[in-house]
């Protein structure tokens, strides 16, 4: 039986995708000459991942002449969401305290990642107090 086909990209996907959003429309080559030292593809495995991501609504693609130009069908911020609300739901049941609680209790968050975290908070709860007037 096949895996469980995934919403959410894969490293190799990832990379392409991150390409993509930089350069913008691309032809295979294009993708594989730009990939980064010691993560490179061979082409086929770029033309495959490249399908694999066309599947998922990720990219789309145009033909011209005898090339097809890939385009990102998904912005950045808009799959980054999506990453992690799907992390959000896969390992703490939606709930956005137990991330965050998770988060703080990492030894490596530093005070100005604190600080700003708690000016973020501040901002979020200014903006909610706005929208119940």
């Amino acid at each position: 039986m096949p895996p469980k086909k995934s919403i959410t990209l894969t490293e190799a996907e990832l990379r392409l995708m991150k390409i993509l959003w930089a350069r913008g429309e691309s032809a295979v080559g294009e993708l594989v000459a730009a990939m980064p030292e010691g993560a490179a593809l061979a082409y086929n495995s770029v033309l495959t991942t490249i399908r694999i991501l066309e599947q998922k609504g990720y990219v789309s693609h145009r033909q011209e002449g005898r090339a097809f130009l890939y385009s990102p069908c998904v912005a950045e911020q808009e799959a980054s969401r999506s990453e992690v609300r799907h992390m959000l739901q896969r390992f703490f049941g939606n709930s956005r305290e137990r991330l965050l609680l998770s988060l703080l209790g990492d030894d490596e968050v530093t005070a100005e990642e604190l600080q700003r975290l708690k000016e973020a908070i501040a901002a979020a709860a200014d903006d909610r107090a706005g929208d119940e007037l």
